[in-house]
């Protein structure tokens, strides 16, 4: 840096007080991170992701780099960082956003959804662009952030110049087609060209579980192409008489050069148990080898289609009206039109082979019933180990799904697998998939804030294991949550060793049975809301993982309390405070 900056630098510094440089120093970090904007001057095109998991930001960064190898100027650009202006001033705007829940935004996309639903909304009578939305087609709002976004845009002046795509669980050939048409139409013409609206289409391709880019070192091993990796370790975390069953399973990376951060998680690629696949062919009456569509034309025998390509698993609402319309059963549809709750329930308690027992399959042949089936997700578990201080392994935590419906015994799919992969040659099947929207500040003398209820903890582990392995002098807070302490104090006795060493600052607990009036992480957090306060007026980074459903919400609403009571400001101006610190990447939830 020149000295003359440097010292107009300083005297900048110097007017400001600790809140303030801290602010600018999340800000700073922010604009080195995964999520700032890269900027080309006088850009012709902005690329906008919303990203949930990652993938979005992943494929947004790929058109960026398509659109740079031909020469077009563009800008990247996170949605949360969008502001008005940007909207306003670029002429053409490609959006990648996914869909997680139900049919909710990425939380970093959601305040851009709410401006441009808003009455501040600008005209865009100017403005070309295209829509790239993510999903998964078993949850009831396909891609319903995408939906959103394109008609939107549509509805205030703008004009689709290629048409939106809707991806599935397999996104990546349906992805890459739509970048490959969007680059080849966007470097014909002038990017500032007026262009035709294109045909509105849909297609089906992917959604929120896949795999890092082409250029990342991580990418030897995909969803496609998996690692087997040994099983080290498979221990049970929760004592005797929990009434869960918790794993800490190790497996070993070596030599395989893949390269992680606290943050990351990792890829278990799912594939179907052999007895519930015999139990559904045997419901179905098909011939096992009967040729099915594996894609790219190609074919495959329904027995191995239904192992590793389709869910036979637990159905959801949105395939029952897609099953009931094919097979036209007026039962089904009565059921469908009912109540939403009731209907929710009755699909939790079946796996395919039930629906298939209770209403056939009529007149569709083995090809036209895998084409109603969703497709196989990988499912994905936070990393709860450091690489610095365990090399050549990966550490996950894991509550094996366990319940009972219609007389059977259920587990889940992959918790089971992991559970019983407790042999000597046990391996399991696996990807690196990273995270770059949770990440610990780049500055090692910040301090942190970490929320992690139940298996929501995983991460926090790789937190903390990372700056105990650095050294690092920034201040450690753990809220950790469950249901007793005597069974369910999930590493428990590493959490005390870090704490007695000076690693983890303060260590808040709770939990929900231990006394007759449940108490939680947003109970802990409001108890010290007060002393949390002075932590981020000192710069703490504030990170929350676990349940989307209930915590999460639960955990935000105390925060805005939080913030609102002991930073006197009104509930309004909190959330403008909890959103900024968003921005600066001060405020990170990894929420599922």
């Amino acid at each position: 840096m020149p000295p003359e900056l440097a010292g107009e630098l300083r005297e900048v510094l110097a007017k400001l007080d600790q809140n303030q440089r801290w602010w600018v120093a999340g800000l700073l970090a922010a604009g080195t991170a995964t999520s700032a904007v890269a900027t080309s001057a006088g850009a012709a095109v902005t690329v906008l992701f919303g990203s949930h998991t990652g993938n979005s930001e992943r494929l947004a960064r790929r058109i960026a780099e398509s659109l740079g190898a031909r020469g077009v100027r563009h800008q990247l650009i996170d949605m949360l960082e969008c502001r008005k202006t940007h909207l306003q001033e670029s002429r053409t705007l490609l959006i990648v956003v996914s869909t997680h829940g139900d049919g909710e935004p990425p939380e970093r996309a959601a305040p851009l959804l709410e401006l441009l639903h808003s009455r501040k909304a600008p005209r865009l009578d100017h403005l070309q662009y295209a829509v790239l939305a993510l999903g998964d087609s078993s949850y009831e709002k396909f891609c319903e952030a995408g939906r959103q976004f394109d008609a939107r845009l549509e509805a205030l002046g703008a004009t689709r110049v290629h048409h939106r795509v809707d991806c599935d669980v397999d996104f990546e050939p349906d992805a890459q087609r739509w970048i490959d048409g969007i680059v080849e139409r966007l470097d014909a013409p002038p990017v500032d060209a007026p262009a035709h609206a294109a045909p509105r289409a849909t297609g089906r391709g992917a959604d929120s579980a896949a795999t890092a880019g082409p250029t990342s070192v991580a990418n030897a091993y995909t969803r496609k192409n998996p690692f087997r990796a040994p099983v080290l370790a498979n221990l049970r975390l929760t004592a005797a008489g929990s009434s869960k069953d918790v794993r800490h399973v190790e497996l070993s990376i070596e030599g395989t050069n893949l390269h992680y951060e606290p943050g990351d998680a990792l890829g278990i690629v799912a594939r179907n148990r052999p007895a519930d696949v015999d139990a559904l062919l045997d419901t179905l009456r098909f011939d096992p080898q009967a040729p099915v569509p594996a894609g790219a034309n190609g074919t495959m025998a329904l027995r191995e289609a239904l192992a590793e390509r389709h869910d036979i698993g637990p159905v959801q609402p949105a395939f029952l009206r897609r099953y009931a319309q094919a097979i036209r059963s007026a039962p089904l549809e009565a059921r469908i039109h009912g109540d939403a709750p009731s209907l929710a329930r009755y699909a939790r308690e079946r796996a395919l082979r039930d629906l298939v027992a209770e209403y056939g399959t009529v007149d569709l042949g083995p090809q036209e019933f895998v084409a109603l089936l969703p497709p196989l997700a990988p499912r994905l578990y936070s990393i709860a180990s450091s690489q610095r201080a365990a090399p050549d392994e990966i550490h996950l935590t894991v509550a094996v799904v366990e319940y009972a419906a219609l007389g059977r015994a259920r587990r889940g799919l992959v918790s089971g697998l992991l559970a019983d992969a407790t042999g000597e040659d046990a391996s399991l099947p696996v990807y690196l998939h990273r995270n770059p929207g949770f990440r610990l500040p780049a500055n090692a003398a910040a301090p942190i804030v970490m929320i992690g209820p139940g298996t929501g903890v995983a991460p926090f582990r790789a937190f903390v294991a990372e700056r105990d392995a650095l050294g690092a002098k920034g201040r450690n807070w753990l809220f950790f949550g469950d249901r007793s302490f005597e069974t369910d104090f999930l590493y428990q006795a590493e959490w005390i060793d870090w704490r007695k060493r000076g690693t983890l600052s303060r260590v808040d607990v709770a939990f929900s049975r231990d006394r007759a009036e449940k108490t939680y992480v947003q109970h802990r957090l409001a108890a010290r809301g007060a002393e949390l306060w002075r932590w981020l007026e000192e710069g703490a980074y504030i990170y929350v993982c676990g349940d989307a459903e209930y915590m999460a919400p639960d955990v935000h609403r105390t925060l805005l309390e939080i913030v609102a009571r002991h930073g006197d400001r009104s509930l309004e101006r909190a959330g403008e405070y909890l959103l900024d610190l968003q921005r600066v990447r001060r405020y990170q939830r990894d929420v599922y």
